[in-house]
């Protein structure tokens, strides 16, 4: 039986906005001046993420917005706007939910509550408005069909110590998706959020076979061919499988443990 937990199936915080955002700002006088500046640049937040392109187009058509992104994890994303303060070049990032608190610590964001704010359950918000979750995935394997045969893809982490094929994950340290890849296997592994032992142990023992890739499972790794499996959101597993080859690709859930 699949173990979810709630606390973890978060997908990503919207944190991380400029002092333009402010609570209680008028919201023509923001309109008005993101039409007079003309562009919106964000971290994080690129177009094969979470449908983000679908709401980059919609400014566009609706202010004329013109966007740019850099893609950062979670914590390099809270490291530059730490770093540049008040200078900010930067209007908005896409964190995972846990790093909405950190945000807020470190005194990176400003408080903004849109009118659906009261749609919005508690848990999923920080009372403040510094960040609200956007949208929720779960933890799956994307497995490049050309380079794992059907009988050796692997459909649950205990597979994972059985294979041939190299495991990428990316980078634990500061990554949502690669952190919650790591507590979905502990779940497999009779862990949880308070133990994530047996999750690091999983991947040490990858590591230990030499089946641990250094490649971080990405739309362009996974073009190239450089990632066998890759542990990745659901929505991005099925997002790249989609922009690459349908066919070369197969994204699933692990039936063993997920969040």
């Amino acid at each position: 039986m699949k173990k979810f937990f709630m606390a973890s199936l978060l997908g990503s915080a919207i944190a991380l906005c400029t002092t333009a955002m402010a609570a209680g700002t008028d919201l023509k006088a923001l309109e008005d001046a993101a039409r007079k500046e003309g562009n919106i640049n964000s971290v994080g937040m690129p177009d094969a993420w979470a449908n983000w392109k679908g709401t980059w187009e919609d400014l566009a058509s609706k202010y004329g917005l013109k966007h740019s992104d850099t893609d950062m994890t979670s914590a390099q994303e809270i490291a530059k706007f730490e770093a540049e303060k008040d200078n900010a070049s930067a209007d908005i990032g896409d964190v995972g939910a846990a790093f909405g608190p950190i945000a807020v610590a470190k005194g990176v964001s400003q408080p903004y509550k849109p009118g659906t704010w009261d749609q919005v359950p508690d848990w999923a918000k920080d009372k403040d408005g510094h960040w609200a979750l956007a949208y929720t995935g779960t933890i799956a394997f994307i497995i490049n069909k050309d380079l794992v045969k059907e009988g050796d893809r692997p459909k649950t982490w205990h597979d994972l110590e059985k294979g041939k094929y190299k495991v990428a994950i990316g980078d634990v340290g500061t990554a949502a998706q690669a952190a919650n890849g790591v507590l979905a296997a502990a779940i497999a592994y009779k862990g949880d959020e308070n133990n994530i032992e047996p999750g690091l142990q999983l991947f040490t023992k990858l590591a230990q076979q030499k089946r641990l890739s250094l490649a971080n499972p990405t739309i362009q790794t996974l073009e190239k061919g450089e990632v066998e499996v890759g542990v990745v959101w659901d929505f991005n597993g099925l997002s790249y499988r989609d922009q690459i080859d349908p066919k070369r690709f197969e994204v699933l859930i692990p039936s063993d443990g997920s969040v």
